[in-house]
């Protein structure tokens, strides 16, 4: 059922991701003015003559931006018109659509206008939120045949509010990660974790090793806080396999994501490494999105819930009965 509605999903969600890190490739590689202030034409030309790599690796970006501008409209109206009555369809093709034209705008006025640091900055967090509606949106399709089914959740509140709570936060955390790269403030701590730069204990002493310990801080912050629920998962949700499987991902891809971190110093700013940590905090993002939607549900239950290895309290005082018989 919906068999080439699904295929195409997939193939929208990949050229998200490829968006995602076009976007981190630019400014890692300071090529944002790669077709100077011209914009959608590069250097004023459709077919640009004097090539340089900025020029290509801004142009790819532009082309696969706009072509991923074109999939997600697509499937916007596809699932719409497919899979309009499931509740969350609607509200995600919108938002899909709504902020990659956003994020497309704001690239836009960077290039012909230039914009403050600060600004630039959430053009990522912006181009995230598109990603995870079009990713959200490929799951509710998958979802439409049953083969991949995350109903009937039970779920105590604790759970809700820490799953809520660190996915807001990770949006800060990614905002933190961006102005790092586009203040170039990944380099001013040459070690890791802190920021000493050969004078131990000591404070950053400028703006830009501030924003670099911030984001750090925050790292750690996020990665203790998702160990924490990964770990109320392993000892409560073992039997709901969407839960417990989801949060244990959700561990590995914060540990990859703090260990990218430490290389990306470790190895001067290693490309492939810096592309690899854009993508470890796009599928957390994600991933912690698809917790918001399942969580949020009408469906789920929220209950107290019982540690998966303790004993039921009727088989536990069974066993007692039989042992004084």
């Amino acid at each position: 059922m919906h068999r080439k509605l699904k295929w195409f999903a997939v193939l929208s969600t990949v050229v998200m991701v490829f968006v995602l890190l076009g976007g981190a490739l630019v400014t890692k590689t300071g090529s944002s003015l790669g077709c100077g202030r011209s914009w959608p034409l590069c250097n004023g030309q459709l077919i640009p003559t004097n090539i340089n790599a900025e020029l290509i690796i801004e142009l790819a970006h532009r082309i696969v931006s706009g072509s991923a501008a074109l999939l997600v409209v697509t499937l916007s109206v596809w699932a719409w018109k497919a899979i309009g009555d499931k509740r969350e369809t609607k509200a995600l093709a919108v938002l899909s659509v709504f902020f990659l034209i956003l994020q497309a705008l704001i690239g836009a006025a960077a290039v012909i206008w230039g914009q403050s640091k600060f600004v630039l900055a959430l053009h990522f967090g912006i181009s995230l939120i598109s990603f995870a509606s079009v990713f959200l949106l490929t799951l509710l399709i998958f979802e439409v045949d049953k083969k991949f089914d995350a109903t009937k959740l039970k779920i105590d509140k604790k759970m809700k509010y820490h799953t809520i709570g660190v996915t807001v936060y990770s949006y800060i955390v990614v905002y933190t990660g961006a102005l790092v790269r586009h203040t170039e403030a990944s380099l001013v701590c040459k070690d890791w974790p802190f920021c000493s730069n050969g004078t131990p204990l000591s404070l950053p002493s400028n703006m830009y090793e501030w924003i670099q310990m911030g984001h750090r801080g925050m790292a750690g912050l996020i990665f203790i806080w998702i160990g924490y629920i990964a770990w109320m998962a392993a000892k409560h949700y073992k039997k709901q396999k969407v839960v417990y499987v989801g949060w244990m991902a959700a561990f590995i891809l914060v540990s990859l994501q703090v260990a990218a971190g430490a290389v990306v110093v470790f190895s001067q700013l290693n490309i492939y490494v810096a592309l690899a940590h854009a993508l470890f905090i796009t599928c957390l993002f994600g991933l912690l999105s698809y917790f918001i939607m399942l969580f949020t549900r009408p469906g789920v239950e929220y209950a107290p819930v019982q540690e998966t290895d303790e004993t039921p309290a009727a088989e536990l005082e069974s066993s007692k009965m039989i042992t004084q018989q």
